[in-house]
């Protein structure tokens, strides 16, 4: 039951961070909260096995910390390889003169 919990805390962390971080245009509404809720599900399934107990406070902490900063991190970077994929797209159809270009 924990782990749904954890998996749902996952979910809404990267939603948060999915509304709260610029270049959401540039990617999926589903895919930052489902990296949330995947890091978020690995995350204590490992620190589950190495030993800490699900009604320790620290398990909820590191987890819900490190889904944080994942959803965090991949919002940014999806948003920055995007911009700069599209950038680089741009620059390479205005150079060859593209079909729909009068």
């Amino acid at each position: 039951m924990e782990l749904l919990f954890i998996a749902l805390g996952g979910a809404v962390l990267g939603l948060a961070a999915r509304y709260s971080l610029p270049g959401r245009q540039t990617h999926g509404a589903v895919l930052v909260p489902a990296i949330g809720t995947l890091v978020a599900s690995v995350v204590w399934v490992a620190l589950t096995w190495a030993g800490l107990a699900w009604n320790d406070g620290w398990i909820w902490w590191i987890t819900l910390g490190v889904t944080a900063l994942a959803s965090g991190a991949a919002d940014l970077t999806l948003g920055r390889t995007r911009a700069a994929g599209d950038e680089r797209m741009l620059h390479a159809l205005l150079r060859e003169g593209h079909p729909t270009r009068a």
